[in-house]
């Protein structure tokens, strides 16, 4: 029996002995891109076209969304901040978790010390147990008064692991709790970019459908003079009808981005008081902060709460490893019992103590601790690949946006340029027109081609405003400067 018990225990021992599941490897990368990326260069004459150059380096400000220079959208953006029900939840979460793991330290790194009273009424028929009579008169009032201490020793780091584990996850929760901060301040950004976006286009297709409308009545009346024909005035009218068919759209977009900015910042769309933006009110940042891809890790909030968990995932490996060794735990209780009525067998207020000492090896059960270890691996193995999988995501969110700014930076040239020709168009047209040498309807015409080139080039000028946040934002906003700063 004693070389059983010598064998399982050994067994256990061998089991626990196991290297602990290694770190994963991650993607080593010094440049986010295969080729250089170009900073965006300036487009002369256009507001938000100006020359943009990265800074290597943290030099990101903890309110990045100050570096568009607007003072309503800094007020919108802690507005949001302050009230949003989703930053509520994560935040009321990292409490859950801090409760949590207060209450597991208290339960296990100091020793329980438990007080008990009771009070019962005993009778006793003597003719029941076989006697004649007791030492005592029955019915008897019976209390008992103890204070029991026990600890368990963490001899193997199950517990070292657990509170391991629970501070991993209050770290997890933090991070998500950052990282929920750093999306809806890009949310709010980005909404706001597309807000005045979306002002500056209803203004221009307005425009577009008064000269629509102003070419139609001209051909109309051509047309009474036996001059144009009908198939002319017809196609103006469908040109018509499909230019006030694109409004209700535009309406609807601008409205439903007033609706995400009123839910962003806390409030009903119906009773939210919300500034208006426009695009001459922001202000393109000349500077963009670039950190090397080493630095993106410790940056962004996702990162480290994928971190946070593959650290959770080890510590659950100590613990089940440390199942498999055995527990000691000593007790003591001291104690008083009294009585009443109670004769000879109880003198009032007579003491006891008790001291105890158990010693637990689990010896066989079916498999379940050493597959419950190899479940824990597994469940680190997970951990961190998916570390790994949101490291790489990191990287590639931050590639794509810088050729994102590249490609807008050239892209706005061309749309810059093609709306300098069309102003070019109109102001001859519109001398030529002074001059009598062309008509009206070729005067409106010059003057639509103006406005669909101003939209197009205002929809070049919001995409290089959205990618420069978008910028800021994958490179995990600036709450790490913060963290640094209280430690």
């Amino acid at each position: 029996m004693q070389r059983t018990l010598a064998a399982l225990f050994g067994a256990a021992l061998a089991a626990c002995a196991s290297d602990p599941p290694s770190a994963p490897a991650l993607p080593s990368a010094e440049r986010y891109t295969v080729e250089p990326v170009a900073a965006p260069a300036a487009v002369a004459g256009v507001h938000g076209g100006q020359a943009q150059h990265f800074v290597p380096g943290p030099q990101m400000p903890t309110l990045w969304w100050s570096l568009f220079r607007s003072s309503a959208l800094d007020a919108l953006v802690q507005q949001a901040l302050a009230g949003n029900p989703t930053l509520e939840r994560a935040s009321a979460r990292l409490r859950q978790a801090q409760e949590n793991l207060r209450a597991r330290s208290g339960a296990t790194q100091y020793p329980k010390v438990d007080a008990k009273l009771s009070a019962n009424r005993i009778d006793v028929d003597p003719q029941a147990l076989g006697v004649q009579g007791l030492p005592l008169n029955t019915p008897f009032n019976l209390y008992l008064a103890t204070v029991g201490v026990s600890y368990t020793f963490d001899l193997f780091g199950a517990t070292r692991n657990e509170l391991a584990a629970l501070r991993s996850e209050v770290d997890h929760q933090r991070f998500e709790l950052e990282a929920a901060r750093l999306m809806l301040a890009g949310n709010v950004v980005t909404a706001a970019i597309r807000e005045a976006q979306l002002r500056e286009q209803i203004a221009d297709s307005d425009a577009l459908v008064a000269l629509q409308q102003r070419q139609l009545t001209i051909t109309e009346r051509l047309q009474q003079l036996g001059t144009a024909p009908a198939v002319e005035v017809s196609a103006q009218r469908a040109e018509l009808a499909r230019l006030r068919a694109t409004q209700p759209e535009l309406q609807r977009q601008l409205e439903q981005v007033r609706h995400r900015l009123a839910v962003y910042v806390g409030q009903a769309p119906g009773n939210a008081q919300l500034p208006q933006f426009r695009l001459a009110d922001l202000q393109l940042p000349a500077e963009l902060p670039l950190a090397l891809p080493s630095e993106l890790a410790r940056q962004r909030p996702d990162i480290r709460a994928a971190e946070a968990l593959l650290q959770q995932a080890s510590a659950q490996v100590g613990v089940a490893t440390a199942n498999l060794y055995p527990q000691l735990t000593l007790s003591a209780t001291v104690g008083s019992i009294g009585s009443s009525n109670g004769g000879d067998l109880f003198a009032s207020g007579s003491g006891f103590y008790l001291l105890g000492a158990s010693l637990a090896q689990p010896l066989f059960r079916g498999g379940e601790l050493q597959a419950r270890r190899r479940a824990a691996v597994a469940a680190y193995e997970q951990a961190g690949a998916a570390y790994k999988e949101v490291v790489l995501q990191g990287l590639q969110n931050v590639a794509d946006v810088l050729r994102a700014l590249e490609a807008d930076a050239r892209r706005l040239r061309e749309r810059a340029e093609a709306a300098a020709q069309a102003q070019r168009v109109h102001d001859v047209a519109a001398a030529r027109y002074q001059a009598g040498g062309i008509s009206q309807l070729a005067l409106l015409d010059a003057q639509r081609q103006l406005h669909n080139a101003a939209i197009e080039r205002t929809q070049a000028v919001a995409d290089r405003y959205a990618d420069s946040a978008a910028l800021l934002q994958a490179l995990g906003g600036g709450w790490w400067k913060d963290e640094a700063g209280a430690r």
